[in-house]
């Protein structure tokens, strides 16, 4: 099988995050895209996520009754921060005979040479680019191309604000954020 691996805080996953893994999974020939939330992003030192748990379960919201579409909570089981190289290895040994795509943003295509172990990553899986709004892409990975202007940290900020994310995430995940009260200040 051809898995996609679509790592990243998710914090909130929203309907950009799913218009991308749908195209991917379509023009990339992927059996699956497995979505894993990151414990802690090594990037993202800066900002503290909603709980681990409150990312997975909006997750596995997002996701209920998608074709194709699956979490894993890998990650949420090791010591922060996250290496997506320690996930990989992870994975190549509990699917053996599988392929993986990583599906990386094109935002954090010019910082993949900081990550840990870049090469090593390249050797467990082939890489392809999510595009972004406002950042190129000059490289020879496959691009999957759906430019919606969407990100998690406009969510989190219009919540603080006291305004509306409906359109912006699905349902399930816009009433959760409500009833648990994230991404409201303190």
């Amino acid at each position: 099988m051809r898995l996609g691996i679509f790592g990243g805080s998710f914090d909130p996953v929203h309907h950009g995050h799913l218009i991308l893994a749908r195209a991917a999974l379509e023009e990339l020939g992927l059996d699956r895209i497995i979505f894993i939330p990151a414990q802690q992003s090594p990037h993202k030192t800066d900002t503290k996520p909603a709980s681990a748990q409150d990312r997975l379960a909006m997750i596995q919201l997002a996701l209920a009754g998608e074709n194709g579409f699956e979490t894993a909570d890998l990650e949420l089981h090791r010591p922060p921060p996250s290496f997506m190289v320690d996930t990989l290895r992870e994975l190549q040994t509990s699917h053996p005979h599988d392929e993986f795509v990583l599906l990386i943003g094109a935002d954090q295509v010019p910082k993949f040479d900081t990550w840990r172990e870049p090469d090593e990553i390249r050797r467990l899986a082939q890489l392809a680019v999510l595009d972004r709004a406002g950042h190129e892409t000059t490289h020879d990975w496959p691009v999957v191309r759906r430019l919606i202007d969407l990100s998690s940290t406009d969510l989190r900020a219009r919540v603080a604000a006291g305004r509306s994310i409906r359109y912006l995430t699905p349902d399930a995940v816009c009433d959760y954020i409500g009833l648990k009260g994230l991404y409201r200040p303190a």
